[in-house]
């Protein structure tokens, strides 16, 4: 059942009070993940915040457990929080994503985030979202008239010298170079 988010439920969150685990979860919207009011992750949005009177309700309604606070008494396997992982990232790619804002998104250590992505896909968290950025930027210069510059800025790289680096690093031409073969369809 969903409960109304009152300021007594608010402030508890937000102090991370124990008294209240059980009484109620909260569900945070951009993230997919449900905690307990005694989690110790970020404070989140309240205006992405619903609150379930069980972690069943939670599940019920397609929420994941939080990882750092074990809510609803078990935990995703690795592959499938890995695979929400990899959706957060797809999701937010052009946002300024780093290790640790990443990990604390995903309730999760640094350290315990990369070595579980690293281990299951192979590459790193950060390498994941350079990847998924390069194929964002390569679709926007195949079907857009943006600017290398621009392009650059919606796949989260702000600083269009480093967005042509990258990018030729990859691909072995520049940004410009790319569009004019278009990709060497």
């Amino acid at each position: 059942m969903i409960l109304e988010l009152t300021e007594e439920r608010k402030q508890a969150i937000i102090e991370n009070d124990q008294c209240y685990d059980g009484c109620f979860f909260y569900a945070v919207k951009t993230t997919g993940i449900f905690c307990r009011p005694s989690c110790k992750s970020r404070v989140p949005n309240f205006e992405n915040v619903t609150i379930f009177s069980s972690a069943e309700d939670a599940l019920k309604d397609g929420y994941r457990p939080c990882k750092r606070c074990k809510s609803g008494g078990r935990t995703l396997p690795d592959e499938e929080w890995i695979s929400h992982v990899e959706m957060y990232i797809d999701m937010n790619y052009a946002e300024p994503l780093t290790l640790a804002y990443i990990a604390e998104h995903c309730h999760s250590s640094p350290y315990h985030l990369h070595r579980v992505f690293k281990k299951i896909k192979g590459i790193t968290p950060l390498e994941y979202v350079q990847n998924k950025r390069m194929r964002e930027a390569e679709e926007y210069l195949k079907n857009s008239h943006f600017t290398v510059k621009k392009i650059g800025e919606l796949v989260g790289i702000s600083n269009a010298s480093r967005f042509s680096t990258l990018f030729k690093e990859r691909h072995g031409q520049t940004p410009s170079d790319f569009r004019k073969g278009k990709g060497n369809e």
